[in-house]
Formats: C-alpha cells, structure tokens, sequence
C-alpha cells in the first residue's frame, strides 16, 4: 500500500518540483542581482562567484521610498476593504438567486471581468475628472474597485453556496431577521473565503499599475508598483537597483501570504470544491 501511495504521489512531488524550479529560480537571481555591481550584472550575469554588496539597497534609500510605500498600502487597504464592503453582500445575494435572474446576473459578472483593464482607463479617466478625483489617491482607489469587484463577487459566491440554506431557514423560523441571519450566521461561516478572496484581491492591488500610471499626476502619490517601472529608462536600466527595489516591493505581500497560508489553503479548497 505504502509503495501504490508513493507512486500515486509522484505526479504531484514532480509539478511541485517544477513549479518551484519556474518561480525559484528567478527569485533567486533576483536576489543575486540586487547583491552585485551594474558592470557585473553585464559582464557576468549567470556567475554565482561574486563579492556581494548592499550598495543596492543603499540606492534605493535615495527615492523616497517612504512615501511609495505608504500609497501602496493606502490603495490596496482601503480597495480591499471597499471591494469586500461591497462584494459580500452581492455574491450573497447572487449565491441566493434563482432561474433567469441568476443566469442573468453571474454572466454579467463574467463579462466584466473579461474586459481587459486597459479598456476602461478612458471612460473611468472621465468619470473621476467629473468628480473631482482625478490625480487622487482616492480616484485610484475607486478605480480599482471597480475593477476588481466583479472578480471579488465571482469568488465568493461559491463560499455562500457552501453555507446549506437549510440554517437559514431554521432561523427565519425562530424569528431571526436576514439581517441578522447574514451577519451572525452566513458571514462566520463563509469567513475562510471573504479572508482567502481579501487577501487575494489586496496582493493584486499591490502590483497594480496601469490605474496608479494613467490617473495620478504627482510623483509622490506613486505606489511602489510605478516607482519600479519608472526605473526602465532610455539611458538604460540599472539591474541592481531595480531588483533591490522590487524585493522590498514584495517583501509585505510575500509575508501577507505566509502569514495567511493556512487560511488561503482552506478557503481555496472550498471554493474549488464549489
């Protein structure tokens, strides 16, 4: 029997080997990058015999990385918390329809979230100048809500078709209001999957970059994901420091996702389930 597990195990020790090989391999010469010189990341790319040193990271103090960083929670904070506000409560709902309308909706849904972000950089670009938000930390912040939520509803309606309705009928008959049942029953039920769909949604804000690019004019209300990109150049490209950057880009998010690993595993189990 032990030697049929192994066996049966194998395809999946070999895709995790794969996967950490595709996704390891470059973190690893990201991190060597940032660890050496511009001259000996042109003339010797692949040599794992270098001196290293944090001179990298040194140039990097010199932005004020400071304030990047601080745009950078403030958009995937409050997007997080503004897509879950409003995502909640509609895929609810939407895990509760029935017939037409239910077609009708998740497939509205669907087609949304197939329009390419690029798309609606223009008619959004309108609506905040109409408003009064264009050039704001606040407009990017609509802007990626309203991006995003479509995504956030589709993920978590199959955590509330997880919860059995038959709860909430027992509830309606000892008198419970739906506003009670939801908020007291269903949403602790479903709380693996609003926490999985929370931190999924505020690691890609993290990395966005088209809405923070086209809608905010003041060099220092950049996220971090803009203040990478502003390093490519036509006078060319310092690697060191664009790879010290980007790791302390990714620093808070990779620790976001091992602090929230075993929540992820759980809710990602279930909504695939569903």
């Amino acid at each position: 029997m032990s030697s049929v597990s192994r066996r049966a195990g194998l395809p999946a020790r070999i895709v995790m080997l794969a996967t950490l090989a595709i996704y390891g391999v470059p973190g690893l010469f990201m991190v060597m990058t940032s660890l050496r010189t511009n001259s000996e990341v042109y003339a010797k790319a692949f040599d794992f015999h270098f001196r290293p040193t944090l001179k990298a990271y040194q140039a990097v103090g010199d932005y004020d990385v400071t304030a990047a960083v601080w745009s950078s929670v403030r958009i995937t904070g409050l997007t997080t918390l503004l897509v879950l506000a409003l995502g909640v409560p509609a895929a609810y709902a939407l895990a509760r329809m029935v017939g037409r309308l239910r077609s009708v909706g998740l497939a509205s849904l669907i087609l949304l979230q197939l329009l390419p972000a690029s798309t609606l950089v223009i008619p959004l670009y309108q609506v905040l100048r109409s408003l009064g938000l264009l050039g704001s930390v606040q407009g990017v912040i609509f802007a990626c809500t309203a991006y995003y939520l479509p995504f956030a509803v589709i993920l978590l309606r199959p955590f509330f078709l997880g919860v059995p309705v038959d709860i909430e009928n027992a509830a309606l008959i000892d008198g419970a209001s739906r506003a009670r049942i939801f908020w007291q029953i269903v949403l602790p039920l479903a709380r693996n999957g609003v926490v999985t769909v929370g931190v999924l949604v505020a690691m890609i804000v993290w990395g966005d970059f088209l809405f923070a690019l086209t809608l905010l004019v003041n060099p220092s209300d950049y996220p971090l994901s803009t203040l990478l990109a502003q390093q490519v150049s036509d006078f060319g490209i310092n690697w060191p420091r664009l790879m010290a950057l980007a790791i302390v880009a990714a620093a808070p998010i990779v620790a976001l996702f091992l602090a929230m690993e075993r929540r992820l595993s759980a809710g990602l189990s279930v909504g695939g389930v569903k």
